[in-house]
């Protein structure tokens, strides 16, 4: 079973906290581990949880979201962070994307936006823990501002086949398949390696979603399946 990623929830209307915990439980792969109405909580909640992902937002009766952002990269916290606030000045969404923010978001939130937040991440997130050693397009897939869905079906990176990501597609046809890289390979006659550069391709797309099966020993293992 693939390990879920862990948020906190930092947000001092308990209304909007509470929306925001129901939008976290609707999306597979997640779960919230900590709900903080206030930045000496915050604190708190990611030095003894140390979550995955923090849901951050600005404005606080003890202080500025975003001097928590600064606080945490200072501490070299491995929380990720995606900003939800009112904000919509350009100041503080560059002083975010400074602090290294993965997704900003704009209340009120539409919970749309909210999954396509968090299943970005989560794809972001397998990806770069099952990565090895790292290729040129993988850092692309990772850093790269993401372009709309459409317009990556239609150029594909350097070193991918339309003939070849067709054959990935269609194994994907049957229903309620999920397979590993290995495996889609010797359906395709294509190594694994190749096989899993079609399917983080795939992934980044969100034609696939891809989860992490952790056995007895040795690294997890990447399966894929319809969204």
């Amino acid at each position: 079973m693939a390990a879920l990623i862990s948020v906190v929830i930092v947000e001092d209307d308990p209304d909007i906290a509470e929306i925001q915990r129901l939008f976290v439980e609707k999306i597979n792969g997640f779960e919230v581990v900590g709900i903080a109405y206030n930045l000496a909580d915050a604190k708190s909640l990611v030095s003894v949880l140390k979550p995955q992902l923090v849901l951050l937002d600005v404005y606080f009766p003890d202080g500025s979201g975003l001097s928590f952002l600064q606080q945490l990269r200072t501490e070299e916290a491995k929380s990720d962070v995606i900003l939800i606030t009112a904000a919509k000045d350009i100041t503080t969404l560059q002083t975010a994307l400074r602090g290294g923010v993965v997704d900003y978001i704009i209340k009120p939130v539409i919970f749309e936006r909210f999954a396509e937040a968090l299943q970005k991440y989560q794809s972001y997130w397998c990806q770069l823990n099952q990565l090895e050693q790292l290729q040129q397009t993988d850092i692309d897939q990772l850093i790269t501002p993401a372009m709309p869905v459409e317009t990556k079906r239609r150029v594909l990176p350097k070193g991918l086949q339309k003939p070849t990501l067709e054959k990935v597609q269609n194994v994907f046809k049957e229903p309620d398949v999920i397979l590993n890289a290995e495996q889609v390979g010797e359906r395709i006659g294509i190594s694994r390696t190749t096989a899993r550069r079609y399917l983080e391709y795939l992934v980044s797309c969100r034609q696939l979603q891809c989860s992490l099966v952790y056995g007895d020993v040795g690294r997890p293992e990447r399966r894929y399946s319809m969204p």
